[in-house]
């Protein structure tokens, strides 16, 4: 690429080129004021050239021809090294305009953008401005010459009287530059006289006049006319105003160039053409010619090095001054300098480096430092446009920096003109990380100069191959700091937004709750209340932060909402997290459940338990699925009923270390009323913008009647999660909808949260729906007219027992609705444990009712329970259970073997009025028991050496218990084919009437047999429970009653437990049951009565090859 056409080529070609000065008299100046303009202002857009075609001769004679060429016009008055207090200002506040102009509403950059637009689209469009304007701060120094006036355009108008003599007065006044005064540069330049004509003053014969007379004065060729204000038809605004740069330093009432035509405009721009092409292009190319004759004459060649050398011998020990010796424009240094810039001006761009490298070496023997960086800081740029020697252009530029800065704080502006050029220099190489160096290198003392360069820098990092994201951002986090600095709070908020998506998708969560912080304040301090909450949403889950942090961040926060006196509600609140992978659903169709524990069993066990006594699908035609089966809606949404809850279980976690205060959470629902139609009105939240839709229709909309919510209050300590329980109970038939959860972070901001089914995976606790469908479906509910509801529970359950405890309870069903329901039913999963009672051993006393009523022959076989072998309870045909009247049945509790019993009990129920739309309904009940051990029990058996029919038991005890001492009251033998007797004295055998805790005993019974065989229908029998003898093991003298182990719920519990453990021992009908009954002693502030019983089944004798016969058997909670 040409140099030329490169931004530093095109800055160099603006700002290094001939400077014109003006001295206008004030007539001149107030008819160029009709137009609001100065008079330099009205000349300067005609000054630049892009085809002036000019022919130009090198000093050694080579034509070339300028294409482009510019002129700098300044006025006299403006010829003067700018005061840096004033330019410092003057940025400052073109700054603080273009913080202005900034978009703070938009969305920060993304990354991805950025990376895929060029520089000139990701940089703000003012940095440029700006670097022209720190270029600028060192205009008009004395060491360089391109600032110096190569001519002086004399202005008179003619209104003014005398005007030769005003031609003449105006070059000699005081008022000149210090330039020409103090000997910096030559006053013998070149001028042009120029007369000023306003055509509103009458014709130009006049004019004519004077400038005839100003030829034959000033010669033919250096006097020129300018007729203005040609427009006869008042003020108008031209088309393509080439004035429209300087409308922003007028009021927008005022026109710019409004009494200039166009033969206005065209007369300007020729007297511009003609004044380069002319006069000032001919007189650098004869000033060059001649320079160069007088350096090869006194500096070029052996000799004249030599001189130079020698006569400079001897500097080397003076002492350091930033400027060195003072040079006049006579002094062959000067004319050098002149020499090369000149050159530099007119693209001579060989001949300026062979000057700048022969006065470099000057200025570096006299110690003229600033001078000597000047040189080297345009032989950078020379060996930039000449496009050789890259190395050699970088050294240049960085040996001039660094000289710039060893001089100290006088030539600060010179090093920071000289870096702006080299970072251009190597940004056109693609160098953009040597770039960002140096604009680091360029952050000086000055705040807010040095948030510019860093934020410049940010950009070449992210233009560097590859990007450079993270100092990228780093820079760009440095830069806000120092706006913030020098209160440019709007420049902190945009360099601060631009790095958030850097540090989105990275560890450093640090620096992006720095970020967003910082950002929420700066918009606070503006008053722009919503951004700043927004930004501060962002840092209030800050688990990575110490706690002093997050109270920090907290507390600032609720302040910036409570300034606002408004409520926010946000979307995806992090103060709590909710944690949606937790979301649990629990509604009530046709099945029920008496508490939370029987909602969370797995549906399949329940499907398993209910098998019985659910009658099939094919017989209920009436049945709510039947109803419904039409609509596709209905088949993949659930069920619940008008009037019951539809429970919801979440997590909220607390990420903070600190504790935080939650009120009203509920839930965000919709329902929509109709039947069929109902399903084409549902809400179908699609996205984000569709959920806040719905809360604000909600929010609204008038008190909703057709449901009722829950609201919560939580108060999580740090890092504490809780799981809420929320209910929506709709009121109305239609489509329930749940959408999401709602609450209140500290009374000043909602939160809100979307069930979003693509960002769940959510636990539903009937598993009714297969994976078919999404997760969204399972938060649709049809809902159908009430219904009656049983409530249910068994009175006092115990959570931990002792093994064999038998226990009476109490169960109690309600049934709220005003219609009574019927055919009840119940099923058990254990009937091991839990047995259904008699209705008539409701108000019984315990364990008195189990008493034997009348003696027995303990040989006769007893009549067991008809209904054991049935799995499912029939409550009598004539049970209603209506409103206001609870049924209360027996139930009997034994605690059969040690470990963590789960209970598992549904009762079936149909509605006495069949036009509810559901025939039936089950309530689901779940209780977890706790068995501890309490006895071992164990018995051998022997035949009796002496006789042929009976056998000694040896009945080993071992109390388990930690500190419970039990009585052992009586030992039973089951089948009528046994009687049990005692071999000694019940005082012999438990002399102390107790079992401690830890205690063990042995003792032996006489088992006699009454039937010498049995038939194979005897055998059958003894399979199921019968008679048997019993022996009380009580004090002789207190005639204690025994208890009926023949009847209900021993003879129930002993058959189940037969057939339990008849699963490991094959039925045999010579083998014998025992059952152990034992009381805890009686304590004096006793509780319920207690009844243990322990039965070992299937006691049996071995045949050995030895004469000896060996029986043994286990109790059941030690069975093996």
């Amino acid at each position: 690429m040409d140099p030329a056409n490169t931004p530093l080529g095109k800055m160099l070609l603006d700002e290094i080129t001939p400077v014109v000065m003006v001295l206008s008299t004030p007539l001149v100046e107030e008819a160029s004021l009709k137009n609001h303009l100065s008079f330099v202002q009205m000349l300067s857009p005609f000054c630049s050239f892009n085809n002036i075609d000019v022919p130009v001769r090198t000093a050694s004679d080579q034509p070339y021809r300028l294409q482009k060429f510019k002129l700098r016009l300044f006025s006299a008055s403006d010829i003067r090294q700018p005061n840096l207090e004033v330019a410092k200002e003057q940025l400052k506040h073109f700054i603080s305009q273009a913080g202005d102009k900034d978009d703070m509403f938009s969305d920060p950059p993304q990354i991805s953008n950025l990376l895929a637009s060029s520089e000139s689209e990701i940089q703000p469009s003012w940095f440029q401005f700006f670097n022209k304007e720190l270029v600028r701060t060192v205009s008009f120094s004395e060491h360089e010459a391109f600032d110096h006036p190569v001519a002086c355009l004399l202005v008179v108008s003619s209104k003014d009287e005398q005007p030769i003599n005003r031609f003449i007065d105006l070059f000699n006044t005081d008022k000149l530059p210090s330039l020409l005064n103090d000997g910096a540069m030559d006053p013998k330049i070149l001028k042009h006289y120029l007369l000023v004509h306003d055509n509103q003053d009458g014709s130009p014969e006049k004019a004519a006049k004077i400038l005839t007379e100003m030829k034959s004065t000033f010669g033919s060729n250096e006097c020129q006319l300018l007729c203005i204000n040609s427009s006869h038809d008042g003020p108008v605004e031209p088309q393509d105003n080439p004035w429209a740069p300087y409308e922003s330093d007028v009021s927008p009432s005022q026109c710019v160039g409004c009494f200039l035509n166009i033969d206005d405009s065209n007369e300007i721009k020729d007297l511009m053409q003609d004044l380069s092409s002319k006069h000032i292009i001919p007189y650098m190319e004869q000033k060059i010619r001649f320079l160069n004759q007088q350096v090869s004459a006194t500096r070029k060649g052996f000799r004249n090095q030599i001189k130079n050398l020698w006569w400079r011998k001897g500097k080397e020990d003076a002492v350091d001054s930033p400027d060195g010796p003072m040079y006049t424009f006579s002094s062959i240094e000067s004319q050098i300098r002149v020499l090369g810039d000149y050159a530099f001006m007119l693209r001579d761009y060989e001949l300026a480096l062979s000057n700048y490298r022969l006065i470099s070496t000057d200025y570096k023997l006299d110690k003229a430092w600033k001078r000597y960086a000047g040189v080297q800081e345009m032989m950078g740029l020379t060996f930039f446009m000449l496009d050789q020697s890259r190395k050699e252009a970088e050294y240049c530029m960085e040996n001039a920096f660094n000289t710039y800065l060893k001089i100290g704080s006088l030539s600060q502006q010179n090093a920071t003109r000289c870096g702006l050029w080299w970072v251009e220099m190597l940004k056109t190489r693609d160098q953009y990380k040597e770039a960002a160096v140096v604009y680091f290198r360029l952050c000086s003392e000055e705040p807010l100069h040095s948030a510019v360069f860093l934020e410049q820098a940010s950009y070449c990092y992210l233009l560097s191959k590859p990007p450079m994201l993270r100092k990228f951002g780093f820079h760009l986090v440095l830069s806000g700091d120092r706006y913030k600095k020098c209160d440019q709070i709007k420049h902190a908020i945009r360099t601060y937004r631009s790095s958030v998506s850097v540090f989105e998708g990275i560890m450093w969560g640090h620096i992006k709750d720095n970020v967003h912080f910082r950002i929420g304040q700066w918009y606070a301090i503006l008053g722009m209340d919503d951004l700043a909450v927004k930004h501060m949403l962002e840092v209030l889950a800050c688990s990575h932060q110490p706690k002093t942090t997050q109270e920090l961040f907290l507390r600032d926060f609720l302040q910036i909402v409570q300034k606002t006196g408004k409520t926010f509600e946000v979307l995806k609140l992090q103060l709590p997290q909710v944690n949606i992978s937790s979301l649990k659903v629990v509604f009530e169709d046709h099945r029920t459940y008496a508490s939370p524990a029987a909602a969370t069993v797995r549906e399949s066990l329940w499907q398993s338990l209910e098998e019985d006594i659910i009658p099939p699908l094919s017989n209920v035609r009436t049945n709510w699925l039947d109803l419904q089966s039409n609509s596709k809606k209905y088949k993949e949404s659930n069920v619940c009923v008008a009037g019951e809850a539809v429970k919801v279980d979440i997590e909220f976690k607390n990420p903070l270390q600190i504790p935080i205060s939650i009120s009203g959470v509920s839930l965000i629902c919709e329902l929509s009323l109709g039947s069929d139609d109902a399903s084409s009105s549902t809400v179908e939240l699609q996205n984000d913008d569709d959920f806040k839709n719905l809360i604000t229709n909600r929010d609204m909309s008038s008190d909703n009647v057709s449901f009722t919510l829950s609201e919560v209050d939580v108060l999580l300590g740090g890092a504490e999660t809780t799981v809420v329980k929320l209910t929506v109970t709709p009121k109305v038939e239609g489509l329930l909808q749940i959408t999401g959860v709602r609450w209140k972070l500290s009374s000043s901001v909602v939160g809100f949260h979307n069930f979003e089914s693509n960002h769940m995976k959510k636990k539903n606790a009937k598993g009714r729906r297969k994976s078919k469908h999404s997760c969204s479906d399972n938060l649709k509910f049809i809902v159908i007219k009430s219904l009656p509801k049983l409530e249910g529970f068994i009175d006092s359950v115990p959570e931990k027992v002792y093994a064999g405890d038998l226990q009476r309870l109490v169960l109690e069903l309600r049934n709220q609705s005003e219609f009574a329901v019927k055919n009840l039913k119940m099923k058990v999963s254990h009937p091991r444990f839990l047995n259904i009672g008699n209705q008539k051993n409701l108000n019984s006393e315990f364990p008195a009712c189990l008493e034997r009523k009348t003696s027995s022959d303990p040989c006769c076989v007893g009549d067991s329970s008809s209904s054991l072998s049935q799995n499912v309870f029939l409550f009598p045909e004539d049970t209603l259970i209506q409103e206001g009247t609870p049924l209360l049945w027996p139930v009997w509790l034994w605690a059969a073997i040690p470990g963590d019993i789960n209970l598992y009990i549904t009762v079936y129920y149909e509605m006495a009025d069949v036009s509810r739309g559901m025939r039936f309904r089950t309530l689901r009940m779940h209780y977890n028991l706790q068995v501890v051990p309490s006895l071992d029990l164990s018995f051998q058996i022997s035949p009796s050496p002496s006789r042929l029919h009976e056998f000694l038991v040896r009945m080993d005890v071992v109390n388990k218990t930690s500190s419970e001492s039990l009585q052992v009251h009586q030992l039973s033998s089951v089948g009528g084919q046994w009687e049990i007797s005692l071999l000694q004295p019940v005082d012999t055998i438990f002399p102390s009437q107790s079992l401690m805790a830890g205690q063990s005993l042995s003792c032996f019974f006489m088992l006699k047999s009454c039937r010498k065989s049995l038939t194979s229908e005897d055998k059958i029998s003894t399979l199921s429970p019968v008679l048997g003898s019993d022996v009380g093991l009580g004090p002789e003298d207190s005639n204690q009653p025994l208890f009926d182990v023949s009847s209900s719920p021993l003879a129930d519990f002993h058959h189940y437990e037969r057939l339990h453990q008849e699963m490991s021992h094959q039925g045999d009908p010579n083998a014998v049951d025992f059952i152990l009954i034992s009381r805890p002693l009686t304590s004096g502030d006793s509780e319920r009565p207690h009844l243990f019983s322990h039965h070992a089944c299937h006691c049996r004798q071995y045949f050995k090859r030895k004469p000896n016969i060996v029986a043994s058997g286990w109790a059941s909670d030690t069975i093996s």
